[in-house]
């Protein structure tokens, strides 16, 4: 009789089968939504190895994870980072290896990305105007990023995926511009809206927050948008707009929970198995790797212990986003 694969499945019957997995809390650049402009990183002995990564990424694909997505921080600033995509592309039982990235380091690294095995791409794009990135990154330029996404699409990736957060007084007016500038090029894009996680430093999210249905009516204002049941593993509600090849997404933590067909987990750098996006339940993986290293079965057996842990859901609240649902910055939970 053949053995039944292994499954991860939480307390709710879901079924977890992708794993987001940050590399760094580090990065280039400082956004407002996502970290203070004066950030305290983590001493790199609080964080995993690389080596650590690997091991833990192979005991989820051999339970059952079919989907990897690595993100930070920014992933690719991590020293040696590229031997870590090497190592996971090459897992049997892999379908997907994915990357979020700012898109900064791209020119650099898209065509090995590509010989690594990473297939798809979220590129986070918030405007294009140059000034205006500079005032929502802090630190960023926006023609890196432009240079990023062009040297993706030359290497070959099989689909790019533009990111973008919605603010309204910083860049509700550039929801058309940015479809467009998608749509020219064959890129799909999410409209986000902003999850309150961590301190921001100056601002208000509430008066910021641009609801995913205020951003749909801007879109169909000029394009159709028409119901698709695509989906790409994440939350995104997907819709197309005919005669085009790119897909409209949307990301509604407040608007459109998504907790009910959750199949997804965290792991940050420092090793901690998070469960839910926006709640604390968690599980210390970096312990068992250093406190038993190289037991591959008592590793698996955390992280299987861990799912009767994950929640039924998050509790955002877009009327309560003057404080964080949680105290954890962006770029520590990884994006």
């Amino acid at each position: 009789m053949t053995a039944q694969p292994p499954v991860l499945m939480d307390g709710f019957g879901r079924r977890v089968t992708y794993l987001r997995m940050s590399v760094t809390d580090r990065c280039d650049f400082r956004c407002v939504y996502c970290m203070s402009e004066e950030m305290e990183f983590l001493p790199r002995t609080q964080i995993l190895s690389l080596e650590e990564m690997e091991q833990t990424a192979r005991a989820f694909v051999e339970l059952g994870v079919t989907k990897i997505r690595i993100t930070g921080g920014e992933p690719l600033v991590r020293r040696s980072v590229l031997q870590l995509f090497h190592a996971l592309g090459a897992l049997d039982g892999l379908r997907e290896l994915a990357l979020t990235t700012n898109g900064s380091q791209l020119p650099r690294y898209a065509e090995e990305l590509r010989r690594a095995g990473v297939r798809r791409l979220n590129i986070s794009l918030d405007t294009l105007d140059p000034e205006r990135f500079r005032r929502i990154t802090r630190t960023g330029r926006l023609e890196k990023v432009l240079y990023g996404i062009e040297a993706a699409r030359a290497s070959g990736f099989e689909r790019i995926k533009l990111n973008t957060v919605a603010m309204k007084g910083r860049n509700e007016d550039e929801i058309l511009p940015i479809v467009d500038f998608a749509m020219e090029r064959g890129l799909d894009i999410s409209f986000i809206e902003e999850m309150p996680l961590g301190a921001v430093d100056g601002r208000d999210r509430r008066e910021g927050f641009m609801s995913s249905n205020e951003v749909r009516e801007a879109i169909e204002a000029v394009h159709p948008l028409q119901p698709t049941t695509e989906s790409t593993g994440g939350p995104s509600r997907y819709f197309r707009i005919p005669g085009s090849e790119t897909r409209i997404g949307f990301i509604s933590p407040h608007t459109h929970n998504f907790c009910e067909s959750c199949n997804r987990v965290r792991l940050t750098v420092e090793g901690q198995l998070l469960l839910c996006l926006g709640q604390e339940h968690s599980k210390d993986l970096r312990a068992v790797l250093r406190g038993q290293p190289g037991d591959r079965e008592e590793l698996r057996q955390a992280i299987v212990d861990a799912m009767t842990l994950k929640p039924r859901g998050h509790d955002f609240d877009a009327t309560r986003m003057d404080r964080p649902a949680v105290l954890r910055h962006m770029n520590v939970t990884g994006g």
